[in-house]
Formats: C-alpha cells, sequence, structure tokens
C-alpha cells in the first residue's frame, strides 16, 4: 500500500511539474523564423557572440538617466535632477531645449569602432532614437533632431550622427543594429497635449481614437523606413518599448507595464517588419520582450539566464552604472567583470551586448577605452575559444566555465581569476572536461600541459611565467584539440 500510495505521489508531483513546464512553455513561446535568410543571419548573429550597445543624446549634455526623466512615474529610474526638478512642466520644456546646447564638438565614431574592433566586439547596436522622441539621424518627419537648425550640433559636418556611427563601425567590419523606441514621449499622438500624460504608456485610448493613433503607426512606419532604406546595410533592427504591443502578446508580466489604463498599443509589426526586410532581406527583428513572430531573439536586460534558454538570446549590460557615461563620479566596472562576463554568458548559449556611451563632449571617457584595450588583450589569446561556440556541458562548474567548438571536436574548459588572485602552481582540472586525456593545451601558452592524476582527481603545472601575470590575467583558457 505504501509503495502504491508513494508511486501515485511521484506520479502525481511529475505530472504538476510537466504540466507547468508545458503552460510556461505556451505562455512564453518562442517562435522560430521560418524565412531561410533570417535564419542564415540568426546562426551568423549566434557565432559572433561579442557586441556593444551604445546609447546616446541629447540628454548626454545635462547627465541624466536617458529618457526616463520625462516619465511621470514614482520609479527610481525617472528621478528628476537639475534646477527645474521640482516643476515637472517646467522640466519637459527646458528638456526639450537641451538641443540648442547639447554640441559634441569631440564626436568621433571612427575612434569608438576602432576601439571596439580591437577589443574583439563583433557588432554594435546604436540608439537611433531613444523614448523622448529626439532623433539622432536627419528624418524628415520631425524636427525634434541632431540635425534641426535649433541645435546647436546641425552645422556640425556629422551632424547626422547615426549615419556616422553605422558607416564608422561597417568601416571595421563589424555587424550594424539599429535601436529604436517605438513609444516616442515627444510626438502630439502618443502623448497628445489635450490630456496630461500619466505615466509611461500613450495617454489617451487609441480605440477611441483611432484616427490620431492611425497617425502614431504610420510616424514610427516612415521613420524606421528611412533607417532601412537611407542609412546602409543593417544585420538588426532592433525596436525597445515592450509595453507598445498587440493585445495577444500581453503576458502576466508584462500588463503592469499597460498602467491603469490597460489601453493597448499595436503598431503593426507585421507591415513594420514586412518593410524592413523588403530593404534589409535576412535582417533580424527583435521586438523586445514581445513574444511571437517579431521576436527573432530575446534580450534579458543586466542579467544572465539561471539556466540556457531554449532559445537564441542575448543579455544586455552596462560596463558602467548607467547606460552611457553620465559625467564625474560614474563608476565603471573592471575588464576582468567584462571578460568574466562574457565567458558565462557564452557558456550558457548567449551573446554578450555590453551597453556603454560617450559623454556630453561625444566621445567615449578614458576609462571605457581602457576597458576595451584590456579585453582585447585578453581577446587576442583566447577568442577561439569564444567565437563559433556552443555550449559544452556542465557549462560552468565553480569557477570553470565550458564551450566547444561548433563541430564538437575542440573542447574549452575557462578558468574565471580572481582579481589580485594568485594561482597556484598545481591546478585541478575538472575530470569531466579531462577525460582520458594524457595532456591538454593552454591558450598562450606554445607547450602542452601534462594531466597528472591522484587518487582520481587531475591536475596540471601552470607554468611559473603565466603565474607571475596572475595580476593582468582574467582568465585561463584550457583546450583539447580533436582530431
Amino acid at each position: 500500500m505504501a509503495t502504491k500510495l508513494t508511486s501515485f505521489l511521484f506520479s502525481f508531483i511529475i505530472g504538476i511539474l510537466l504540466s507547468q513546464t508545458l503552460f510556461s512553455q505556451e505562455e512564453f513561446p518562442y517562435q522560430a523564423p521560418s524565412d531561410p535568410s533570417v535564419i542564415a543571419k540568426l546562426e551568423q548573429w549566434q557565432d559572433w557572440k561579442f557586441g556593444v550597445i551604445i546609447h546616446w543624446g541629447a540628454y548626454s549634455e545635462w547627465g541624466v538617466v536617458e529618457s526616463w526623466s520625462l516619465c511621470p512615474e514614482d520609479e527610481d529610474w525617472c528621478k528628476r535632477r537639475g534646477p527645474f526638478s521640482e516643476d515637472y512642466y517646467q522640466y519637459v520644456k527646458e528638456y526639450e531645449k537641451i538641443r540648442e546646447t547639447f554640441n559634441p564638438a569631440k564626436f568621433n565614431p571612427e575612434k569608438w569602432a576602432e576601439a571596439c574592433k580591437n577589443a574583439g566586439i563583433k557588432y554594435v547596436v546604436f540608439t537611433t532614437k531613444h523614448h523622448d522622441g529626439f532623433c539622432m539621424f536627419d528624418s524628415k518627419y520631425t524636427d525634434y533632431k541632431i540635425t534641426d537648425k535649433n541645435s546647436a550640433f546641425s552645422q556640425n559636418p556629422k551632424s547626422n550622427v547615426a549615419k556616422e556611427v553605422f558607416s564608422a563601425f561597417r568601416a571595421q567590419g563589424l555587424g550594424t543594429g539599429a535601436y529604436f523606441s517605438k513609444p516616442d514621449w515627444h510626438n502630439d499622438d502618443y502623448w497628445w497635449p489635450y490630456f496630461p500624460a500619466h505615466d509611461r504608456n500613450v495617454n489617451y485610448n487609441p480605440q477611441k481614437y483611432p484616427e490620431r493613433w492611425k497617425r502614431f503607426q504610420d510616424y514610427t512606419y516612415n521613420q524606421l523606413e528611412e533607417l532601412m532604406s537611407e542609412y546602409g546595410k543593417f544585420d538588426i533592427l532592433w525596436l525597445d518599448g515592450g509595453w507598445v504591443r498587440p493585445a495577444g502578446t500581453l503576458t502576466e508580466e508584462t500588463k503592469p507595464w499597460l498602467g491603469k489604463n490597460q489601453w493597448v498599443q499595436d503598431v503593426n509589426m507585421p507591415a513594420i517588419a514586412k518593410m524592413a526586410r523588403e530593404h534589409q532581406p535576412g535582417i533580424l527583428v527583435v521586438d523586445r520582450s514581445v513574444h511571437g513572430e517579431f521576436e527573432n531573439y530575446r534580450t534579458p536586460e543586466q542579467q544572465i539566464p539561471d539556466e540556457i534558454p531554449a532559445y537564441p538570446w542575448e543579455s544586455c549590460i552596462t560596463l558602467c552604472g548607467s547606460w552611457y557615461s553620465t559625467g564625474p563620479g560614474e563608476q565603471y566596472k573592471s575588464s576582468t567583470w567584462a571578460i568574466h562576463t562574457l565567458i558565462k554568458i557564452v557558456a550558457k548559449g548567449g551573446n554578450f551586448l555590453l551597453g556603454i556611451g560617450p559623454d556630453k563632449t561625444g566621445d567615449l571617457v578614458p576609462e571605457v577605452y581602457e576597458r576595451l584595450a584590456e579585453i582585447g588583450k585578453w581577446m587576442d589569446v583566447n577568442s577561439s575559444a569564444i567565437y563559433n561556440t556552443k555550449p559544452l556541458a556542465p557549462y560552468q562548474s565553480g569557477k570553470f566555465c565550458f564551450t566547444q567548438s561548433k563541430d564538437g571536436k575542440t573542447k574549452y574548459a575557462f578558468y574565471l581569476i580572481d582579481e589580485d588572485e594568485i594561482l597556484p602552481q598545481h591546478m585541478v582540472i575538472p575530470s569531466e572536461f579531462t577525460g582520458n586525456n594524457k595532456q591538454i593545451l593552454l591558450l598562450g601558452y606554445s607547450k602542452p600541459l601534462s594531466v597528472k592524476t591522484k587518487s582520481g582527481i587531475k591536475t596540471v603545472e601552470i607554468p611559473s611565467s603565466l603565474r607571475q601575470k596572475a595580476g593582468i590575467s582574467q582568465a585561463l583558457v584550457f583546450c583539447i584539440a580533436g582530431k
């Protein structure tokens, strides 16, 4: 009787777990693309592994959070700062005049692109327009743009910032992606001046005022067509503002984004994606957080998934506390953090999109260039374990992470070195990695290392020349080459 009861309970629990798994998969489906050109681009993008997202706009003149200080929500990231912060409407008025003084004379995208290329970065995503609606490209559908006569930077020969950025990165052989915000808080057909804005969402009911919403749909479509048809070849269309979405894509997680009114904001993604691919065959469309046909890969923000996702993904994580260099006092993470983060993401089959951005002068700050250079030195030696790889179980074990070549013939084990760690003379290597191999390679060292086994524990001797470099080394990469 007890055995039967135990068996029943076991089956019942397993059934619940399976149903929860099925429910989860049903609630958050990943819809793989069917277009062969998109499938090919997705595979190429997955081999790139390392990208950069660059946030930059007129807001950098004040050194405030990108766009969000305009949002009338009581959230930490929406806090206003400065002399106008006590009066919301005055703040908005002054914010929209920032372009009259925003004059980034040190803007040098070629310098950015070269530094990113040398760091081993393979693609860029640049903010053509954030939620505030200020265009970093020469859109003919608005005067709220970097190239308008009222913008201080408009007379500069490089005033069409987005075009200059994309051209500079393409010249380095890097892939390009256009970040574009679906919501536009400057546009009167999104935040209609007749009503006050209450939160991040449209401030009128699109169903009650369909003509106004249609104008906003057309505005969004037309600006995106400008980018897709006039700004060169793109690999990625990276759309932000996940609260702007059709009703059928809402989840329990995303419903709160729509605020108290829960007004559905459908910008007609089928038309946008069709247009984008007519101009850019095979382009990846990333409608962030909107699960379905137009989310070719997913973008967890400021985190690495605990488990390996069953879909293509990219973690976008900042190098400092903000998405761009806000000014004095900004704290920057170390190159060790960046390299370890890249390794952990790649070991789980993802891409790392590193978040950086220039300050108000138009140049990246010295700390960013220093980090990129340090990452590049490590990548010069170890990049074969990063690019064109796939996960290798157990993916991560203690201070080790694992990858393998796409054909499975070559295996890599990364040992993550803590900052200021002194490496031991003998290091224990996971036996599931070494197997029966008597020798393994260490990337950057010319001679193979002998694997010694004692009481089932496998060790290798770390060359003294490398132990002495522990202060500047971020990770060792062991390799077993296939035959």
